[in-house]
C-alpha cells in the first residue's frame, strides 16, 4: 500500500490502493497516480476548493481499492483532476473513466451471481429482460456518441493555437455572487491558416452550488498567421457562495470543432458572498 505525507499538509495520511491484484485495486491505483499528476491535492481540498461533490471518506475510499466506488463518487474525483486540474476535454475523460469502470465492476458482478443458489424461473426471466435492456442502451449509446464524434474532423495542416495568457480575471479569482465580470484570454494563431469566422464555444463546466451564466459562444477577430488575439466574454456569477469553471474550444459558425484535440481554454473563479 502506498502511503505518502505531502510536506505541509495536516492531518492522517493519505493512504493509496493495497497491494492485492485485482481490477478493482487496478482501478483504484489508476485513481492514486491522476491524483499525484494532478499535484497530489489533499481531499479536503479537492472538495472545498475544486469542487468534487462528494464526502472526503468517499474520495478517500475510491482511492484505497478495497471497494469499487461509485460511478458518482468516481466522476468527481476524475472531473475535478483530470478536467478541472489538467484541463483535460471532458467528454473524452468521461468515456474513459467510465470505460475503465466498467470493465472493473463486471468480474465483482459476475462473481456474485455465481455464488448465489440456481435462481428461480422467475429470476431467469428478470435477467433475460435485463440484458435485453442493456442491449438496447448500448446500442443507443453506440449511436449517440458513435455520432458525436464522427463531426470532430481533425484539425487542418498547419492550423494551430497557442495559449498566451489570461489578460483579466486569473484562476482562483473571487467574485461576488451574482456579479458580472469580463474574462479575456489572448491566444496567438501558431500556425499557418487565418482564423476567418472563427468562434469560441462553451464545451463544458461545472460549479457549486451552480454555474456561472455566459453566452453559448463568442466571435474571435480574423487573426492571421502569427499574430495575437483577444477574446472576451460577459460572465454572470451564481447568485449563492461557491466555484464554477467553464470551458470553451473553437469551432466556426455551424459549432463543428476545428481544433478538436487542443486543450481548451477556461476560467476558474471562486464566488464568494
Amino acid at each position: 500500500m502506498d502511503v505518502e505525507r505531502t510536506p505541509g499538509r495536516r492531518g492522517r495520511v493519505a493512504q493509496g490502493p493495497a497491494e492485492d491484484t485485482g481490477p478493482v485495486t487496478a482501478f483504484a491505483r489508476r485513481l492514486w497516480e491522476l491524483k499525484r499528476a494532478a499535484g497530489d491535492p489533499s481531499y479536503d481540498r479537492m472538495r472545498d476548493e475544486l469542487g468534487a461533490l462528494a464526502s472526503k471518506s468517499a474520495l478517500s475510499a475510491a482511492a484505497r481499492g478495497k471497494h469499487l466506488p461509485s460511478w458518482e463518487t468516481t466522476w468527481e474525483f476524475v472531473r475535478v483532476l483530470a478536467v478541472g486540474v489538467l484541463g483535460q476535454d471532458e467528454t473524452a475523460v468521461r468515456l474513459d473513466w467510465r470505460g475503465c469502470w466498467e470493465q472493473a465492476r463486471e468480474p465483482s458482478e459476475a462473481v456474485e451471481e455465481v455464488a448465489e443458489p440456481g435462481p428461480s424461473r422467475g429470476r431467469w426471466a428478470a435477467y433475460g429482460l435485463a440484458a435485453a435492456v442493456a442491449i438496447v442502451l448500448v446500442v443507443a449509446l453506440a449511436l449517440l456518441f458513435g455520432g458525436a464524434f464522427s463531426a470532430e474532423e481533425p484539425a487542418a495542416a498547419g492550423d494551430v493555437s497557442e495559449f498566451v495568457a489570461d489578460v483579466t480575471v486569473p484562476d482562483g479569482t473571487a467574485v461576488p455572487a451574482g456579479s458580472r465580470f469580463v474574462k479575456t484570454w489572448e491566444l496567438r494563431n501558431a500556425g499557418s491558416v487565418g482564423w476567418i469566422g472563427r468562434y469560441l464555444v462553451r464545451s463544458g463546466s461545472f460549479g457549486s452550488p451552480g454555474e456561472c451564466r455566459t453566452p453559448a459562444r463568442v466571435p474571435i477577430p480574423y487573426t492571421a498567421p502569427g499574430e495575437h488575439v483577444r477574446i472576451s466574454v460577459d460572465v454572470q456569477a451564481p447568485p449563492a457562495a461557491g466555484h464554477c469553471q467553464v470551458y470553451w474550444k473553437m469551432a466556426d459558425s455551424e459549432g463543428h470543432l476545428l481544433l478538436p484535440d487542443a486543450r481548451a481554454v477556461f476560467f476558474s473563479v471562486r464566488i464568494v458572498p
